[in-house]
């Protein structure tokens, strides 16, 4: 057993409050397609109530950006909702020191609760943009000393990794008289951890089993004998499609990991990592009664038929001496 515990690297985390009335994350991630808005803007409205619709998010803009690592490692949420409920706090403290010369009361008589700086055991209060907008609008006299802007900027430097685990089934058939596997039914329950969005996780699973079953059943390079690529197009690599996998079952069994506030394991391998396994074993499995106990991926229909017809060789040999 090994205890990985070092850090996935230093993020940054800003937060710019812009002339519209909006926000705007600034992140050392980078979106390629996993919903990083979505998941980034529910973390930010839960902790500071902000609307989630006035919330924006900006990636990979070196020219906005102090440093970043970019996405891998599943590690985008486990280390942005880090750094952003840090910067969150990072915003409320200096509201409330800001809000109190707004009311004219003491720091310790301003309380943070539902996105709102409120003068302890009053009704007066103020919303974070509300706040944001008097700053800038200049209704607010504020010392030098005391922070002009909530604008922020965090730079947190990683939590331990903490990763997913759980159970993928692959059922599988396979035809025989012609090689053709199929995936018939695919179960996956996993732990990742707190889920902050159901529908971008469970997405992020289909895309990975869909992408391990298409590299055990069907994606493969084709080389000639000299060396020239015979697959270089859509029209000769096979990826999988619609009509070559089931419906999948996929549940959630959630354990929160220990190493950030949030509970939230990476989930971005999960389907992958889970799919390559189960449809090459269920394979096996099926082949084994033809005396097959080893083939090699992809295992395309000719590959299949080929083994068969070799293992029926071998078990009537067998019969025969």
């Amino acid at each position: 057993f090994l205890e990985v515990t070092a850090p996935p690297g230093p993020e940054m985390g800003a937060l710019r409050f812009d002339n519209d009335g909006g926000v705007t994350i600034l992140a050392g991630t980078l979106d390629f397609g996993v919903g990083h808005q979505t998941a980034f803007a529910q973390v930010l409205s839960a902790r500071l109530g902000i609307p989630f619709e006035a919330i924006r998010l900006v990636e990979g803009d070196s020219d906005r950006l102090t440093l970043g690592g970019g996405t891998g490692g599943s590690k985008s949420m486990m280390v942005g909702s880090e750094t952003l409920l840090k910067a969150s706090d990072q915003v409320i403290e200096r509201g409330r020191i800001i809000a109190s010369y707004l009311f004219e009361t003491n720091t310790g008589d301003i309380e943070f609760r539902n996105g709102k700086f409120v003068v302890s055991g009053t009704d007066r209060s103020v919303s974070v943009l509300d706040l944001a907008s008097k700053l800038r609008a200049g209704e607010i006299r504020l010392p030098k000393e005391v922070p002009q802007t909530l604008d922020v900027d965090q730079r947190f430097d990683g939590v331990a990794s903490a990763f997913p685990n759980g159970c993928h089934i692959a059922e599988v058939e396979v035809d025989p008289e012609t090689g053709i596997a199929k995936v018939v039914k695919y179960t996956a329950v996993n732990d990742v951890g707190t889920v902050i969005n159901p529908m971008i996780v469970e997405g992020q699973v289909h895309g990975g089993v869909a992408q391990g079953i298409g590299q055990v059943l069907y994606e493969g390079t084709v080389f000639d004998e000299e060396a020239q690529l015979l697959t270089g197009s859509f029209m000769d690599y096979c990826m999988p499609r619609a009509d070559h996998l089931p419906n999948f079952v996929c549940e959630s069994a959630p354990s929160p990991a220990t190493t950030n506030t949030l509970g939230i394991k990476g989930v971005g391998e999960a389907g992958c990592a889970g799919a390559l396994p189960a449809t090459m074993n269920a394979v096996l499995d099926a082949l084994s009664g033809f005396g097959v106990h080893e083939i090699e991926m992809p295992v395309t229909p000719d590959k299949i038929f080929a083994a068969i017809s070799a293992g029926r060789k071998i078990q009537d040999t067998s019969l025969l001496t």
